[in-house]
């Protein structure tokens, strides 16, 4: 892929997530991690259930593509990088969302447990004709997350719900485990180590503040915090880093 090529890639990027965003109000609650107790609760298979099965498909494949280009939450907290541009601290903090998961999945599996009625499908569940909001009372619900989302940026720095407690990812990471345990070939960036100048460009773009020049040294970025949103790729004028779709 050449330079213009890249950077192409990176303004339908921008464009797919600012989009997402704006539709956010239509999809919120096919990503509700509460409307899913509700429908488990009903023996109803709603459309957040649907939508996170295939995040964890997806994620067999695509690793967390999702994140990187049509995630609206995602969209919001790199349009928050304003507010706060500055790298969320690494380490323990980056396992609560695993831990936020566990506890979320296993609540659903319980409700599934005590739920009563036969099993239906119901993608627009809870919805107005498959839209989320639809009255202004439900805008004020709307803000208020929104809202939300806002704090843990100005707080800690871009993409901190992402790294902290997005119970999204870990769907798709677990996808990637499951891919990789099966052999099937996967998108990741790859990197030509010996072409690297050590201009720390691709650290500087990097929205989940991953240290890709460490992982350059590897030759491959490999890391569950990745989103493979490409922006290291865009920038690097070495042509060191690119997408590859392989099973290697």
């Amino acid at each position: 892929m050449d330079k213009s090529a890249k950077i192409r890639l990176q303004k339908f990027r921008k464009f797919t997530l600012i989009f997402s965003m704006l539709l956010f109000p239509v999809t919120i609650y096919y990503l509700s991690p509460y409307l899913i107790f509700m429908a488990a609760f009903q023996h109803i298979i709603n459309g957040s259930f649907i939508l996170f099965t295939l995040m964890f498909l997806f994620g067999m494949f695509f690793g967390r593509l999702w994140c990187g280009y049509l995630c609206p939450a995602g969209g919001m907290s790199e349009c928050f990088e304003s507010f706060q541009p500055k790298e969320p601290k690494q380490g323990w903090r980056n396992y609560l969302k695993y831990a936020i998961w566990l506890v979320w999945v296993s609540g659903i599996v319980v409700c599934h447990i005590f739920g009563k009625g036969d099993y239906t499908i119901q993608p627009f569940f809870m919805t107005d004709h498959g839209i989320s909001v639809s009255n202004i009372y439900s805008y004020i619900v709307y803000y208020g997350i929104v809202f939300l989302f806002l704090i843990p940026a100005v707080i800690f720095g871009k993409r901190a719900n992402c790294h902290y407690i997005c119970w999204m990812a870990p769907f798709m990471i677990f996808g990637v485990k499951v891919g990789q345990a099966l052999h099937l070939p996967q998108v990741k960036i790859k990197a030509k180590s010996e072409g690297c100048t050590g201009c720390q460009r691709c650290h500087k773009v990097c929205p989940m503040s991953i240290d890709v020049p460490s992982f350059v040294k590897t030759g491959t970025v490999k890391t569950a915090e990745c989103i493979l949103c490409g922006s290291c790729v865009a920038v690097c004028n070495s042509n060191v880093l690119n997408y590859k779709f392989t099973n290697k």
